[in-house]
Protein backbone atom coordinates (compact mmCIF):
# COMPACT_ATOMS: atom_id res chain seq x y z
CA UNK A 1 0.00 0.00 0.00
CA UNK A 2 1.11 3.46 -0.55
CA UNK A 3 2.34 5.72 2.44
CA UNK A 4 -0.57 7.70 4.22
CA UNK A 5 0.75 10.95 5.89
CA UNK A 6 -0.50 13.47 7.49
CA UNK A 7 0.74 16.81 8.32
CA UNK A 8 -0.78 17.73 11.85
CA UNK A 9 -0.04 14.17 13.46
CA UNK A 10 2.98 13.33 15.63
CA UNK A 11 5.98 11.94 13.70
CA UNK A 12 4.97 13.40 10.71
CA UNK A 13 8.56 14.89 10.39
CA UNK A 14 10.29 12.10 10.72
CA UNK A 15 8.42 9.91 8.35
CA UNK A 16 8.51 12.76 5.23
CA UNK A 17 12.27 13.44 6.13
CA UNK A 18 12.45 9.41 5.38
CA UNK A 19 9.98 9.63 2.43
CA UNK A 20 12.43 12.82 1.37
CA UNK A 21 15.79 10.37 1.77
CA UNK A 22 14.51 7.29 0.51
CA UNK A 23 16.48 5.88 -2.89
CA UNK A 24 14.22 4.33 -5.82
CA UNK A 25 17.42 3.80 -7.81
CA UNK A 26 18.02 0.38 -8.86
CA UNK A 27 19.69 -1.55 -5.70
CA UNK A 28 21.98 -3.34 -7.82
CA UNK A 29 25.76 -2.05 -7.54
CA UNK A 30 26.03 -1.23 -10.97
CA UNK A 31 29.41 0.92 -11.28
CA UNK A 32 31.80 -1.50 -11.62
CA UNK A 33 30.25 -3.66 -14.32
CA UNK A 34 29.70 -0.66 -16.36
CA UNK A 35 33.66 0.32 -15.52
CA UNK A 36 34.38 -2.58 -17.39
CA UNK A 37 32.11 -1.96 -20.48
CA UNK A 38 33.53 1.48 -20.91
CA UNK A 39 37.05 -0.14 -20.34
CA UNK A 40 36.55 -2.72 -22.80
CA UNK A 41 35.10 -0.58 -25.69
CA UNK A 42 38.03 1.75 -25.06
CA UNK A 43 40.64 -1.32 -25.64
CA UNK A 44 38.59 -2.71 -28.07
CA UNK A 45 36.11 -0.72 -29.86
CA UNK A 46 33.84 -2.60 -32.48
CA UNK A 47 34.53 -5.52 -31.50
CA UNK A 48 33.39 -5.22 -27.75
CA UNK A 49 30.01 -3.60 -29.02
CA UNK A 50 29.24 -6.49 -31.47
CA UNK A 51 30.25 -9.39 -28.38
CA UNK A 52 27.97 -7.08 -25.89
CA UNK A 53 24.74 -6.66 -28.53
CA UNK A 54 24.84 -10.27 -29.12
CA UNK A 55 24.91 -11.04 -25.30
CA UNK A 56 22.39 -8.29 -24.24
CA UNK A 57 20.47 -7.72 -27.39
CA UNK A 58 20.18 -10.87 -28.56
CA UNK A 59 21.29 -10.11 -32.21
CA UNK A 60 24.29 -9.85 -34.52
CA UNK A 61 25.39 -6.38 -35.26
CA UNK A 62 27.40 -7.83 -38.59
CA UNK A 63 24.48 -9.87 -39.99
CA UNK A 64 21.88 -7.47 -39.15
CA UNK A 65 23.78 -4.17 -40.22
CA UNK A 66 25.27 -1.32 -37.65
CA UNK A 67 23.35 1.34 -38.99
CA UNK A 68 19.27 1.80 -40.08
CA UNK A 69 19.45 3.58 -43.07
CA UNK A 70 17.92 6.73 -44.05
CA UNK A 71 16.00 5.01 -46.33
CA UNK A 72 14.18 2.50 -43.73
CA UNK A 73 13.51 5.95 -41.50
CA UNK A 74 11.66 7.62 -44.02
CA UNK A 75 10.14 4.64 -45.33
CA UNK A 76 8.87 4.02 -41.32
CA UNK A 77 7.75 8.41 -41.01
CA UNK A 78 6.00 7.68 -44.56
CA UNK A 79 4.53 4.57 -43.16
CA UNK A 80 2.38 5.77 -40.10
CA UNK A 81 -0.91 6.18 -39.77
CA UNK A 82 -1.97 10.32 -41.09
CA UNK A 83 -3.32 10.73 -37.44
CA UNK A 84 -0.05 9.48 -35.59
CA UNK A 85 1.94 11.14 -38.31
CA UNK A 86 0.04 14.67 -37.48
CA UNK A 87 0.55 13.95 -33.74
CA UNK A 88 3.92 13.64 -34.06
CA UNK A 89 4.68 16.61 -36.76
CA UNK A 90 2.85 18.91 -34.62
CA UNK A 91 4.71 17.54 -31.41
CA UNK A 92 7.74 18.28 -33.43
CA UNK A 93 6.54 21.62 -34.47
CA UNK A 94 5.75 22.91 -30.66
CA UNK A 95 9.29 21.67 -29.53
CA UNK A 96 11.21 23.11 -32.22
CA UNK A 97 9.09 27.09 -31.72
CA UNK A 98 9.61 26.69 -28.08
CA UNK A 99 13.20 26.02 -28.02
CA UNK A 100 14.35 28.78 -30.81
CA UNK A 101 13.19 30.90 -28.12
CA UNK A 102 15.67 29.55 -25.65
CA UNK A 103 18.79 30.82 -28.32
CA UNK A 104 21.20 32.79 -26.41
CA UNK A 105 22.25 36.53 -27.49
CA UNK A 106 26.11 36.96 -28.41
CA UNK A 107 27.55 40.18 -26.20
CA UNK A 108 29.94 42.71 -27.65
CA UNK A 109 30.28 45.90 -25.27
CA UNK A 110 32.78 48.65 -24.35
CA UNK A 111 33.01 48.76 -20.82
CA UNK A 112 33.74 52.05 -19.15
CA UNK A 113 37.12 51.86 -18.77
CA UNK A 114 37.44 51.59 -22.56
CA UNK A 115 37.91 47.75 -22.51
CA UNK A 116 36.04 45.27 -25.81
CA UNK A 117 33.89 42.36 -23.71
CA UNK A 118 31.84 39.87 -24.50
CA UNK A 119 31.15 36.77 -25.21
CA UNK A 120 29.68 34.67 -27.86
CA UNK A 121 27.60 31.40 -28.39
CA UNK A 122 28.25 28.54 -30.85
CA UNK A 123 26.80 24.68 -30.81
CA UNK A 124 28.80 21.87 -30.26
CA UNK A 125 29.89 19.70 -33.61
CA UNK A 126 28.22 16.52 -32.73
CA UNK A 127 25.64 15.22 -30.12
CA UNK A 128 24.80 11.97 -29.45
CA UNK A 129 21.12 10.87 -28.46
CA UNK A 130 20.48 7.76 -26.36
CA UNK A 131 17.09 6.25 -26.87
CA UNK A 132 15.58 3.40 -24.85
CA UNK A 133 14.37 0.14 -26.34
CA UNK A 134 13.09 -1.56 -23.53
CA UNK A 135 10.11 -1.55 -21.56
CA UNK A 136 8.07 1.10 -23.90
CA UNK A 137 8.68 2.84 -27.40
CA UNK A 138 9.66 6.79 -27.02
CA UNK A 139 9.47 8.67 -29.72
CA UNK A 140 9.01 11.27 -27.96
CA UNK A 141 12.19 11.43 -26.40
CA UNK A 142 13.42 11.58 -30.03
CA UNK A 143 12.18 14.82 -30.42
CA UNK A 144 12.70 16.47 -27.12
CA UNK A 145 16.74 15.57 -27.39
CA UNK A 146 17.34 15.91 -31.08
CA UNK A 147 15.01 19.12 -31.86
CA UNK A 148 17.03 20.77 -29.26
CA UNK A 149 20.51 20.41 -31.26
CA UNK A 150 18.89 21.16 -34.48
CA UNK A 151 17.75 24.29 -33.07
CA UNK A 152 20.82 25.32 -31.95
CA UNK A 153 22.71 24.46 -34.95
CA UNK A 154 24.49 21.01 -33.70
CA UNK A 155 25.95 19.75 -37.13
CA UNK A 156 25.71 16.29 -36.48
CA UNK A 157 23.65 14.13 -34.37
CA UNK A 158 24.12 10.59 -33.97
CA UNK A 159 21.25 8.65 -32.21
CA UNK A 160 22.23 4.93 -30.60
CA UNK A 161 19.26 2.81 -29.82
CA UNK A 162 19.30 -1.09 -28.39
CA UNK A 163 17.47 -3.36 -31.04
CA UNK A 164 16.58 -6.45 -28.87
CA UNK A 165 16.36 -9.44 -31.26
CA UNK A 166 17.51 -7.16 -33.86
CA UNK A 167 13.88 -5.38 -34.23
CA UNK A 168 14.01 -1.54 -34.60
CA UNK A 169 10.86 0.44 -33.33
CA UNK A 170 9.04 1.93 -36.16
CA UNK A 171 7.94 5.07 -34.64
CA UNK A 172 11.18 5.71 -32.65
CA UNK A 173 12.68 5.59 -36.69
CA UNK A 174 10.02 8.18 -37.50
CA UNK A 175 10.67 10.37 -35.30
CA UNK A 176 14.47 10.31 -36.15
CA UNK A 177 13.58 11.11 -39.72
CA UNK A 178 11.38 13.79 -38.83
CA UNK A 179 13.90 15.32 -36.64
CA UNK A 180 16.54 15.14 -38.66
CA UNK A 181 19.03 12.42 -37.28
CA UNK A 182 22.10 11.97 -39.05
CA UNK A 183 22.91 8.12 -37.96
CA UNK A 184 21.19 5.89 -35.79
CA UNK A 185 22.93 3.01 -34.64
CA UNK A 186 21.78 -0.60 -33.53
CA UNK A 187 23.87 -0.77 -29.96
CA UNK A 188 22.50 0.00 -26.54
CA UNK A 189 23.36 0.13 -22.77
CA UNK A 190 26.73 1.40 -21.55
CA UNK A 191 28.82 0.09 -24.28
CA UNK A 192 26.44 2.74 -26.67
CA UNK A 193 27.61 5.37 -24.67
CA UNK A 194 31.62 4.37 -24.07
CA UNK A 195 30.72 4.22 -28.02
CA UNK A 196 29.69 7.74 -28.07
CA UNK A 197 32.49 8.91 -25.91
CA UNK A 198 35.50 7.73 -27.14
CA UNK A 199 34.67 6.45 -30.63
CA UNK A 200 35.57 3.35 -32.29
CA UNK A 201 36.26 2.51 -36.07
CA UNK A 202 32.76 2.46 -37.23
CA UNK A 203 30.84 5.37 -34.58
CA UNK A 204 32.52 8.73 -34.63
CA UNK A 205 33.07 10.54 -31.04
CA UNK A 206 30.80 13.27 -30.03
CA UNK A 207 30.60 16.11 -27.73
CA UNK A 208 27.95 15.35 -25.98
CA UNK A 209 25.36 12.66 -25.30
CA UNK A 210 22.31 13.30 -24.09
CA UNK A 211 18.71 10.80 -23.60
CA UNK A 212 17.86 9.20 -20.63
CA UNK A 213 18.27 5.32 -19.91
CA UNK A 214 18.29 2.67 -17.37
CA UNK A 215 20.65 2.54 -14.20
CA UNK A 216 23.64 1.21 -16.59
CA UNK A 217 22.91 3.76 -18.73
CA UNK A 218 23.13 6.58 -16.32
CA UNK A 219 26.00 5.03 -14.36
CA UNK A 220 28.10 4.91 -17.88
CA UNK A 221 26.93 8.82 -18.91
CA UNK A 222 28.47 9.66 -14.56
CA UNK A 223 31.74 8.34 -15.44
CA UNK A 224 32.08 9.52 -18.77
CA UNK A 225 31.39 13.24 -18.15
CA UNK A 226 34.50 14.72 -18.59
CA UNK A 227 35.34 12.79 -22.06
CA UNK A 228 32.30 14.28 -23.09
CA UNK A 229 29.55 16.61 -21.87
CA UNK A 230 26.27 15.44 -20.78
CA UNK A 231 22.83 16.32 -20.07
CA UNK A 232 21.95 14.75 -16.38
CA UNK A 233 22.24 11.82 -14.74
CA UNK A 234 18.55 10.92 -14.79
CA UNK A 235 16.98 8.47 -12.22
CA UNK A 236 13.11 6.97 -11.63
CA UNK A 237 10.34 8.98 -12.85
CA UNK A 238 8.45 11.07 -10.31
CA UNK A 239 5.51 13.45 -9.85
CA UNK A 240 4.05 15.49 -7.18
CA UNK A 241 0.58 16.54 -7.32
CA UNK A 242 -0.74 19.13 -5.57
CA UNK A 243 -4.92 19.63 -5.45
CA UNK A 244 -7.62 20.52 -3.69
CA UNK A 245 -11.22 18.55 -3.21
CA UNK A 246 -13.01 20.46 -5.87
CA UNK A 247 -10.81 17.94 -8.36
CA UNK A 248 -12.59 15.33 -10.09
CA UNK A 249 -10.61 12.50 -8.27
CA UNK A 250 -10.46 10.06 -10.80
CA UNK A 251 -8.55 12.81 -13.03
CA UNK A 252 -6.09 13.06 -10.04
CA UNK A 253 -5.89 9.54 -9.78
CA UNK A 254 -4.62 9.27 -13.97
CA UNK A 255 -2.33 11.50 -13.26
CA UNK A 256 -0.51 9.57 -10.44
CA UNK A 257 -0.52 6.42 -12.58
CA UNK A 258 -0.11 8.15 -15.65
CA UNK A 259 4.24 8.16 -13.71
CA UNK A 260 3.56 5.25 -11.97
CA UNK A 261 3.32 2.99 -15.49
CA UNK A 262 6.88 4.40 -16.62
CA UNK A 263 8.98 1.99 -13.95
CA UNK A 264 8.51 -0.11 -10.59
CA UNK A 265 10.61 2.47 -9.29
CA UNK A 266 8.80 5.33 -10.10
CA UNK A 267 7.34 7.83 -7.67
CA UNK A 268 4.07 9.25 -7.30
CA UNK A 269 2.81 11.81 -4.39
CA UNK A 270 -0.40 13.64 -3.63
CA UNK A 271 -0.75 16.62 -1.45
CA UNK A 272 -4.33 17.54 -0.37
CA UNK A 273 -6.15 19.85 2.05
CA UNK A 274 -9.02 17.33 1.88
CA UNK A 275 -9.65 13.86 4.24
CA UNK A 276 -12.32 12.76 2.11
CA UNK A 277 -10.63 13.67 -1.66
CA UNK A 278 -7.54 11.82 -0.62
CA UNK A 279 -10.08 8.57 0.16
CA UNK A 280 -11.61 8.85 -3.04
CA UNK A 281 -8.60 9.41 -5.28
CA UNK A 282 -6.90 6.09 -3.22
CA UNK A 283 -10.08 4.57 -4.50
CA UNK A 284 -9.55 5.58 -8.22
CA UNK A 285 -6.26 4.77 -8.34
CA UNK A 286 -7.00 1.17 -7.18
CA UNK A 287 -10.09 0.80 -9.63
CA UNK A 288 -7.73 2.43 -12.46
CA UNK A 289 -5.04 0.05 -12.04
CA UNK A 290 -7.75 -2.85 -13.09
CA UNK A 291 -7.84 -1.81 -16.29
CA UNK A 292 -4.36 -0.18 -17.24
CA UNK A 293 -2.34 -2.47 -19.59
CA UNK A 294 0.50 -1.03 -16.90
CA UNK A 295 -1.32 -2.10 -14.39
CA UNK A 296 1.46 -4.85 -12.69
CA UNK A 297 4.28 -1.91 -13.13
CA UNK A 298 2.11 0.61 -11.78
CA UNK A 299 0.97 -0.96 -8.81
CA UNK A 300 4.68 -2.37 -7.94
CA UNK A 301 5.51 1.51 -8.23
CA UNK A 302 2.20 3.22 -6.54
CA UNK A 303 2.45 0.51 -3.46
CA UNK A 304 6.12 0.97 -3.49
CA UNK A 305 6.66 4.30 -3.46
CA UNK A 306 3.59 6.41 -4.06
CA UNK A 307 2.09 8.50 -1.03
CA UNK A 308 -0.72 10.63 -0.23
CA UNK A 309 0.00 13.60 2.48
CA UNK A 310 -2.94 15.56 4.27
CA UNK A 311 -1.90 18.64 4.49
CA UNK A 312 -3.65 21.66 6.84
CA UNK A 313 -3.61 24.04 3.87
CA UNK A 314 -2.33 23.55 0.32
CA UNK A 315 0.11 26.45 0.84
CA UNK A 316 1.30 24.58 3.81
CA UNK A 317 2.59 21.87 1.42
CA UNK A 318 4.78 23.65 -0.94
CA UNK A 319 7.43 23.95 1.40
CA UNK A 320 7.82 20.31 1.77
CA UNK A 321 7.31 19.61 -2.07
CA UNK A 322 10.99 22.15 -2.32
CA UNK A 323 12.12 19.62 -0.08
CA UNK A 324 11.43 16.91 -3.16
CA UNK A 325 12.02 19.14 -5.58
CA UNK A 326 10.18 16.75 -7.58
CA UNK A 327 10.56 15.93 -11.77
CA UNK A 328 6.91 17.03 -12.58
CA UNK A 329 4.68 19.78 -10.45
CA UNK A 330 1.18 19.80 -10.68
CA UNK A 331 -0.81 22.55 -9.12
CA UNK A 332 -4.31 21.15 -9.54
CA UNK A 333 -6.48 24.34 -8.20
CA UNK A 334 -8.36 27.00 -9.79
CA UNK A 335 -5.53 29.62 -9.15
CA UNK A 336 -2.26 28.18 -9.55
CA UNK A 337 0.03 30.95 -9.97
CA UNK A 338 -0.50 31.55 -6.32
CA UNK A 339 0.95 28.62 -5.18
CA UNK A 340 3.42 28.46 -7.87
CA UNK A 341 4.69 32.46 -7.04
CA UNK A 342 5.94 30.15 -4.19
CA UNK A 343 7.12 27.26 -5.64
CA UNK A 344 11.29 27.39 -5.79
CA UNK A 345 12.36 23.55 -7.00
CA UNK A 346 10.68 21.69 -9.59
CA UNK A 347 11.45 20.50 -13.26
CA UNK A 348 8.54 21.33 -14.50
CA UNK A 349 5.36 22.81 -13.31
CA UNK A 350 1.93 21.77 -14.52
CA UNK A 351 -0.79 24.89 -13.82
CA UNK A 352 -4.53 24.08 -13.81
CA UNK A 353 -7.12 21.58 -13.15
CA UNK A 354 -6.90 20.73 -17.36
CA UNK A 355 -2.95 20.78 -17.48
CA UNK A 356 -1.93 16.90 -16.88
CA UNK A 357 1.70 16.28 -16.71
CA UNK A 358 1.06 13.97 -19.74
CA UNK A 359 0.45 17.15 -22.33
CA UNK A 360 4.36 18.31 -21.38
CA UNK A 361 5.70 14.64 -22.34
CA UNK A 362 4.29 15.29 -26.15
CA UNK A 363 2.61 18.48 -27.23
CA UNK A 364 3.45 21.36 -25.16
CA UNK A 365 6.65 22.38 -26.04
CA UNK A 366 8.77 22.72 -23.33
CA UNK A 367 10.84 19.78 -22.79
CA UNK A 368 10.35 16.46 -21.11
CA UNK A 369 13.79 15.60 -20.06
CA UNK A 370 13.90 16.79 -16.67
CA UNK A 371 16.23 16.19 -13.59
CA UNK A 372 14.97 13.68 -11.08
CA UNK A 373 15.90 12.86 -7.45
CA UNK A 374 15.92 16.15 -5.81
CA UNK A 375 18.26 17.67 -8.57
CA UNK A 376 15.77 20.37 -9.73
CA UNK A 377 17.22 21.69 -6.65
CA UNK A 378 20.68 22.54 -8.54
CA UNK A 379 19.68 21.86 -12.48
CA UNK A 380 16.95 22.44 -14.89
CA UNK A 381 15.47 20.81 -17.79
CA UNK A 382 17.04 19.89 -21.62
CA UNK A 383 17.68 22.76 -23.67
CA UNK A 384 19.13 24.20 -26.37
CA UNK A 385 22.06 25.63 -24.06
CA UNK A 386 22.96 21.72 -23.13
CA UNK A 387 24.16 21.74 -26.94
CA UNK A 388 25.98 24.90 -27.07
CA UNK A 389 28.93 26.53 -25.26
CA UNK A 390 30.06 30.31 -24.28
CA UNK A 391 33.63 31.69 -25.47
CA UNK A 392 34.19 35.18 -23.83
CA UNK A 393 36.40 37.27 -25.24
CA UNK A 394 38.47 40.71 -24.11
CA UNK A 395 39.97 43.36 -25.88
CA UNK A 396 42.33 46.38 -24.23
CA UNK A 397 44.00 49.06 -26.38
CA UNK A 398 46.72 50.72 -24.50
CA UNK A 399 43.92 53.16 -22.89
CA UNK A 400 41.80 49.88 -21.23
CA UNK A 401 44.96 48.25 -19.93
CA UNK A 402 46.53 51.81 -18.04
CA UNK A 403 42.96 52.12 -16.73
CA UNK A 404 42.56 48.07 -15.38
CA UNK A 405 46.52 46.63 -16.05
CA UNK A 406 47.60 48.05 -12.15
CA UNK A 407 44.57 46.46 -10.49
CA UNK A 408 45.91 43.00 -12.45
CA UNK A 409 49.29 43.76 -11.23
CA UNK A 410 48.38 44.28 -7.94
CA UNK A 411 46.71 41.61 -7.78
CA UNK A 412 49.26 38.87 -8.75
CA UNK A 413 51.38 40.13 -7.11
CA UNK A 414 49.50 39.29 -3.96
CA UNK A 415 48.92 35.63 -5.64
CA UNK A 416 53.00 35.38 -5.29
CA UNK A 417 52.50 34.75 -9.56
CA UNK A 418 55.25 37.48 -10.67
CA UNK A 419 55.37 36.34 -14.30
CA UNK A 420 51.62 37.44 -14.35
CA UNK A 421 52.29 40.58 -13.29
CA UNK A 422 55.11 41.17 -15.63
CA UNK A 423 52.59 40.15 -18.66
CA UNK A 424 50.98 43.62 -17.52
CA UNK A 425 53.23 45.73 -16.25
CA UNK A 426 55.23 44.96 -19.06
CA UNK A 427 53.16 46.70 -21.12
CA UNK A 428 52.00 50.07 -19.25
Amino acid sequence: MPLRLDAGAAGFADAFTALVNARREADADVSRDVAAIVARVRAEGDAALVDLTRRFDRHDLEANGWEISRAERRAALDGLDPDLRAALELAAERIAVYHAAQKPVDRDEIDAAGVRIGARWRPVDAAGLYVPGGRAAYPSTVLMNALPARVAGVGRLAMVVPTPNGEANPLVLAAAELAGVDEVWRVGGAQAIAALAYGTARIRPVDVVVGPGNAWVAEAKRQLYGVVGIDMVAGPSEIVVVADGANDPAWIAADLLSQAEHDPTSQSILFTDDDAFADAVARQVTEQLATLATGATAATAWDANGAIIVVPTLEAALPLVDRLAPEHLELAVDDPDALFAQVRHAGSVFLGRHTPEAVGDYVAGPNHVLPTGRRARFASGLSVLDFMKRTSFIACGPAGLAAIGPAAVALADAEGLPAHARSVAIRL
